[in-house]
């Protein structure tokens, strides 16, 4: 009889005790996942793999189909970068065509150096391993450094700037 006087109120404590602690555990996940901090951490994960796809996507070549990689190029480009394309289109693409060359890159790896993402701008670095094959030659594999800056579009994030890093510079 007297385990029983003791089982309603210990199973009501520890009930109360579970509902607390559920309540903590929704109030704390809910607020971690809404936090400036975690929307920050996806803003920059989002850029990082934008930048990495894009650097891809201008040093992977094929003489062959000239003119869907040039679409890839302004495809991951916006602004100056762009019309550069744009502009100079005709001059590229007769160039890649005379090199009889395919290039495949894969980043190795790269990094985020600056996120304002209030101001839809970034800046990226990454090392990249790029396997050029000439026509009937033997496959080289060269490794660079890149920097790249980043915009925010309607269409999302953009490459605005890419050039090589020199040897020593970041």
């Amino acid at each position: 009889m007297g385990l029983r006087r003791w089982f309603l109120p210990v199973s009501a404590v520890l009930v109360v005790l579970a509902a607390g602690y559920a309540l903590w555990a929704g109030v704390t996940w809910w607020s971690a996942s809404s936090d400036e901090s975690a929307a920050f951490s996806r803003e920059r994960e989002e850029v990082l793999r934008v930048g990495q796809v894009g650097i891809v996507n201008f040093t992977t070549l094929d003489h062959r189909k000239v003119d869907e990689d040039l679409d890839r190029w302004l495809e991951s480009s916006t602004g100056e970068l762009r019309a550069e394309i744009e502009s100079g289109r005709d001059t590229r693409k007769q160039q890649i065509a005379d090199a009889r060359t395919v290039t495949m890159s894969r980043v190795l790896d790269a990094a985020v150096t600056e996120l304002d993402a209030r101001a839809g701008q970034a800046h990226l670095i990454a090392v990249v391993e790029t396997t050029v094959t000439p026509e009937g030659g033997q496959a080289v594999k060269k490794v660079n450094r890149y920097q790249t800056d980043l915009t925010r579009t309607d269409a999302g994030w953009k490459l605005s700037a890419l050039g090589p890093v020199a040897a020593g510079g970041a």
